[in-house]
């Protein structure tokens, strides 16, 4: 019996898709390199059972190459979506949407990103989110509302932009 196994492709922002090909390459050509040089470096100290700086450089190795391996599946399973070619009628990924919540009288501004790029104290969300969830496939002037661990909060979408 064969075994297909489906890679799951996610959403990802051209920023988002370049912020990790990024940190990928500087791993690769700069920490790789310079924590096999460390490692060396350590070897020659003698005794490796009790030599800390080895046990260290030997740890920050495997995390290095467990955050490469990490960034290239993310890499070979996204879809990158240019949003500049999307409408601005209806909120899909990559939507920066202004909202009014109507209880506390208070504009803000989300954009709805991968898990990856999430980021709200830049005022990004993931499109897993609950409210990016309530928000998908609203239009402007249309009002939301969002169950959140403080309860049920509604707001108005004033302004849909993919920028």
């Amino acid at each position: 019996m064969d075994v297909v196994i489906t890679m799951q492709k996610f959403p990802i922002t051209q920023e988002g898709f370049a912020k990790i090909s990024s940190e990928l390459k500087t791993l690769k050509t700069v920490d790789r390199p310079a924590i096999i040089k460390a490692i060396s470096e350590a070897r020659e100290h003698g005794d490796l059972s009790e030599n800390a700086e080895y046990q260290a450089a030997r740890e920050k190795q495997s995390f290095i190459e467990g955050r490469i391996a990490s960034l290239e599946d993310k890499i070979a399973r996204s879809e990158v979506i240019d949003i500049t070619k999307l409408s601005n009628e209806t909120i899909k990924f990559g939507a920066t949407v202004n909202l009014y919540d109507v209880e506390t009288e208070q504009k803000t501004a989300y954009k709805i990103v991968s898990e990856y790029e999430a980021d709200l104290s830049k005022g990004m969300i993931s499109i897993s989110s609950p409210i990016a969830r309530a928000l998908i496939g609203k239009s402007k002037e249309a009002y939301v509302e969002v169950n959140t661990p403080a309860g049920i909060k509604e707001y108005k979408v004033l302004k849909i932009e993919y920028k």
